[in-house]
């Protein structure tokens, strides 16, 4: 039977109060609120219902998403035969998340891989770009880094270099001089930070970005002694038939869809039907009766629930919770945002003299560009741009450069125009332009992140059904989204 109660207020001026219990046969139905229609909400909600139906459990699951369409930061724009990645592009096949989640949603054949091409990555040094090297033999050869610096990387496996100190969270910055030198840190590791988190290294924590970097310290002694030896066992199991991670991290091949990386979005979405709620901004949550959550939006409705799971950035967060519980606002505060300005261009392919074999580059911030680097998107998936087109989308602003998503229009696409003529040597005006601005687009897991993401695991003992998830926390790519989405579930279904 279904029971509705506590209907006041004007359905004009939408201050619905609406809360309900749905009982079956005398069992209450336990009731999931989900905040954040983004990829970790739409996952948390589609692996919990999975998760409650292989569990024979009866849960009554609402996904509420301000937007109108859900996908939160996964958006992708077809425009004069253009598919444009209005945030993410894709996901490593190395990692399981995400893969067995399109498996399960039925998605796995419409998968489409980057080719080759994406292997290929450069850094624009010195008036030119530089292949970053796949191995010893080539990094000798390489010019990217000069021959002092070289000598310099030659000492990390040696007693001279000192070890991590003990309990310090250490910035990347830190961790790069002092393991690897200035001159790698300037060139190698400072743009990678800037092409995966937007952010800056003398800010950012090495644990919390990079923890299989510091584990590899830790167990070896040294990133250089630890490659020798993990390329030694990658060998083995080569042989053996087995798949194993890099040193610095997990590989993989780059994966996304044919009609874009929304395409799982929208699948996820589809699936769950009337459980995503769009249009719906949420205000607060606060508590409720016996122990429940009541869930207040910004029309005046109010949704009662046993579990409540935000899956919201963190300063949306903090918001929400401000009056529930003003420990855990102030700590999700206390996590920055970096700003991101994304810039698509289309191109004749004619007009673009330089080859295009390749992932595209970045640029160290010592260069003094606009812009933090550019991918060759048509070079990594075939379908990116028309018959005969390229599409190049460039990256700007960041942790380093705030200001620069205020920028007009026309001075962003100026600004761009200058990096591409230098670094590329594009002088032609583009035929195709588009630009994207988010604002407070990637979470910066600074130094005392870890200690943050404790004091909440804390204080939200104190708040039984209360789960945070999303890329504020644990890992920022896709995959680490839907991994957390999982626990999330995990979490939801011991409590409920």
């Amino acid at each position: 039977m279904v029971e509705v109660y506590g209907l006041t207020g004007q359905v004009a001026t939408r201050t619905i109060k609406v809360l309900y219990t749905i009982r079956l046969g005398g069992i209450p139905m336990k009731k999931i609120i989900i905040i954040g229609g983004g990829i970790s909400g739409l996952a948390t909600a589609w692996l919990l219902r999975a998760k409650a139906r292989a569990a024979g459990k009866e849960l009554q699951i609402t996904l509420l998403e301000k937007e109108e369409r859900p996908g939160g930061k996964i958006r992708s724009i077809k425009a004069d035969g253009y598919t444009c990645e209005w945030g993410p592009n894709g996901f490593l096949d190395s990692k399981p998340q995400t893969l067995d989640l399109c498996r399960a949603i039925g998605v796995e054949s419409n998968l489409h891989r980057s080719n080759d091409n994406a292997r290929k990555r450069f850094i624009f040094s010195g008036g030119k770009l530089h292949q970053l090297p796949d191995g010893g033999p080539a990094f000798l050869k390489s010019g990217l880094i000069s021959w002092p610096g070289k000598l310099r990387l030659a000492l990390e496996p040696t007693p001279f270099i000192s070890r991590a100190p003990a309990g310090v969270d250490e910035t990347l910055a830190d961790f790069g001089r002092r393991r690897l030198g200035r001159e790698a840190l300037d060139k190698l590791i400072a743009p990678m930070v800037s092409g995966i988190f937007a952010g800056d290294p003398e800010t950012m924590s090495l644990i919390s970005c990079f923890p299989r970097i510091a584990e590899l310290e830790r167990e070896y002694g040294g990133l250089i002694r630890a490659m020798i030896m993990l390329g030694k066992k990658k060998k083995q199991d080569q042989a053996a038939g087995k798949v194993v991670s890099s040193a610095a991290g997990p590989g993989g091949v780059l994966t996304s869809f044919r009609d874009g990386i929304q395409y799982l979005s929208d699948a996820l979405a589809t699936s769950l039907g009337e459980i995503v709620k769009p249009g719906i901004a949420v205000t607060s949550v606060a508590k409720g009766e016996a122990g429940s959550y009541l869930v207040k939006c910004s029309d005046g409705a109010e949704y009662e629930a046993d579990c409540a799971i935000i899956a919201s950035p963190a300063f949306a967060a903090a918001e929400m919770l401000a009056g529930l519980d003003g420990g855990i606002a102030g700590t999700l505060r206390q996590i920055p945002y970096a700003s991101m300005t994304v810039i698509c261009f289309g191109y004749s392919r004619e007009r673009i003299r330089c080859s295009l074999d390749g992932f595209g580059y970045l640029i160290p911030k010592k260069e003094g560009r606009n812009t933090l680097g550019t991918l060759w998107d048509s070079s990594m998936f075939d379908n990116r741009a028309p018959e005969g087109k390229v599409l190049l989308r460039s990256m700007m602003g960041g942790a380093s450069f705030p200001e620069y998503v205020k920028l007009c229009d026309d001075e962003v696409v100026a600004r761009v125009r200058q990096d591409l003529s230098l670094t590329m040597g594009i002088d032609a005006a583009p035929e195709f332009v588009r630009v994207f601005r988010h604002p407070q687009a990637i979470p910066q897991y600074t130094v005392g992140h870890g200690k943050r993401l404790q004091t909440l695991d804390e204080s939200l003992k104190a708040h039984p059904g209360l789960i945070l998830t999303g890329n504020s926390y644990r890992g920022i790519g896709l995959n680490d989204c839907v991994a957390a989405a999982e626990r999330a579930a995990d979490k939801t279904m011991e409590v409920c």
